[in-house]
């Protein structure tokens, strides 16, 4: 758990950094930590209860939410974090500069039992576009001092945007350096595209970190108390929290949240009591419910059992439209028994769909009406065709879109119908970086293009990787229209303009070990009302 000093990370991050550099300390804390007075009030607290720092997330023009939760011994075996039942109070202040002498927003709220001690302040009478610090207080301890950014009026023309995307954060398999050097870019929204939790049973040395993990905290969840704990054993790492601090996020989840390519209520556990798909409803509200009060999610976003609507748009100004899909809740089962599949009809069926058909309309129906410069689809999944057969015939992921082939046809007519202004698909999933051009036809290399699609590689996930694997230069040959891949870790950055919208694909040497570099591998731009891309 990478710490360097002297950046702004650190600065932030400042005294309450809890993790030294070596990351060697024992994951395994007892409860505790706050007094009370007879009346059950919280006086104070003993130990410091911001060890998984603060965030803020879903940017509007006029607010932001903010979140942290009290836990002053994030991974105690119950879950709670080292909290009481009772409800604790929370004070919250925003302010333009980070020594809080112009406060211009403040109040209290209330961090319960029910919510894991997490709070989700949504502030609101804030301006447009403009840069604010925010901080807590509870039990007479001050958090840290965070950094927001306000999205821009909605009718404005702002000449530039920033933002990164990220994925796949596997704890046990990486260190988090590529958030630290995050942390540091100039962005002013960072999208997570799922992962943000793996469920994998984890080994007593956590893995590459070689770190002692409790026993509690080894299994693979499977209850509120156990997701509960895997969220604060990723989050309680300093680059993560770094990059939380510097940046608001947009966040939405994918299958590990849960369960690898969990789809609706089906499981993918053989032989596993959550096959019945009541019993995997139960297992994946516990899911839901941890994601939330872990992350700087709106109150839409609070599940409800296994009913939850993560599918949301952010607006920024006229320069861009985020419609962030989940093509996770509301999917068919994968055809042809999940995998990769040669042959498999079933992909085909006109019916199937990946986002079910309250999200379909609700995507179509906000493209349509977009009169944003970019129309950028932050989801989960490859929505370009994606052949793994180098030979005449073709292979494809089933739990990709090319496993819902109609859904994909639905969304292309629909961008072309439309007259959908430059569509730029960013996904997740892959642990590779990936650019390619989205056709109308992906069988016709004569077909036109109507858009394109960056993917962006994993945090951790599948540790260091190489530049170009096997399996990425079997990617190349038998698909013309994606024009590169990277298999190291790292993230995209992406810069929009009236003009062109670029990413530059990040990556590290390797995060076996903490304090990597990081090196730009290459970028591509794909320019306004010419879809296509072009090596920058």
């Amino acid at each position: 758990m990478s710490m360097n000093s002297g950046n702004d990370g650190g600065r932030l991050l400042g005294r309450r950094a809890v993790l030294g550099a070596s990351g060697t300390v024992a994951l395994a804390l007892a409860a505790g930590g706050l007094t009370a007075s007879r009346a059950g009030a919280v006086q104070r607290f003993t130990d410091d209860p911001f060890t998984l720092g603060v965030a803020s997330g879903d940017p509007w023009p006029d607010g932001v939410v903010l979140w942290t939760r009290l836990a002053p011994h994030p991974l105690s075996p119950d879950g709670t974090g080292g909290m009481p039942p009772a409800p604790v109070p929370v004070g919250w202040e925003v302010a333009t500069d980070e020594h809080f002498r112009r406060v211009v927003r403040r109040g209290t709220t209330r961090a319960v039992a029910e919510l894991a001690h997490s709070v989700h302040v949504e502030v609101s009478g804030l301006h447009p576009g403009r840069q604010y610090y925010y901080r807590f207080r509870a039990g007479g301890v001050i958090s840290p001092v965070g950094r927001t950014r306000t999205a821009p009026a909605a009718h404005s023309k702002p000449s530039s945007l920033n933002f990164g995307f990220v994925s796949c954060q596997a704890w046990f398999e990486g260190f988090y350096t590529a958030y630290r050097h995050l942390a540091q870019e100039d962005v002013d929204l960072v999208l997570h595209l799922g992962d943000y939790i793996y469920e994998n049973p984890i080994d007593a040395m956590g893995g590459v970190r070689k770190v002692p993990v409790a026993a509690e905290l080894r299994p693979e969840p499977m209850n509120l108390t156990q997701y509960r704990n895997r969220h604060a054993l990723h989050r309680f790492d300093q680059d993560l929290i770094a990059a939380h601090q510097a940046h608001p996020f947009a966040v939405v989840w994918d299958d590990h949240e849960v369960e690898d390519n969990w789809a609706r209520d089906h499981s993918k556990l053989d032989n596993e009591p959550d096959q019945d798909p009541l019993v995997f409803r139960e297992r994946a509200a516990a899911g839901f419910q941890a994601y939330y009060e872990h992350l700087p999610l709106r109150l839409p976003n609070k599940p409800r059992g296994f009913n939850a609507r993560m599918y949301r748009r952010l607006r920024y100004g006229r320069m861009a439209s985020f419609h962030i899909l989940d093509t996770r809740l509301f999917r068919d089962d994968q055809p042809c028994g999940d995998g990769t599949k040669a042959g498999c009809e079933e992909r085909l069926e006109p019916q199937r769909t990946i986002l079910g058909a309250e999200q379909e309309r609700w995507l179509y129906k906000g493209l349509g009406r977009s009169d944003a410069t970019w129309n950028l689809i932050p989801q989960q999944i490859p929505v370009t065709q994606v052949d793994t057969d180098t030979g005449p015939g073709q292979s494809f992921v089933m739990d990709f879109w090319d496993g819902y082939a109609a859904s994909r046809e639905r969304l292309f007519k629909e961008i072309v119908d439309r007259d959908v202004s430059n569509p730029v698909v960013l996904t997740g999933d892959m642990h590779r970086h990936l650019a390619a051009n989205l056709k109308r036809d992906f069988n016709d290399p004569d077909s036109a293009t109507i858009g394109v699609e960056f993917v962006g590689t994993s945090i951790s996930t599948k540790m260091d990787g190489m530049d170009l694997d096997p399996s990425g230069a079997s990617l190349l040959a038998a698909n013309d229209h994606i024009k590169f891949t990277n298999y190291q870790r790292g993230y995209v950055r992406c810069a929009l303009t009236p003009q062109t919208c670029r990413a530059d694909f990040r990556v590290l040497p390797y995060v076996t070990t903490p304090g990597a570099p990081v090196s730009t591998r290459t970028s591509y731009v794909t320019e306004a009302g010419r879809p296509g891309l072009q090596q920058a």
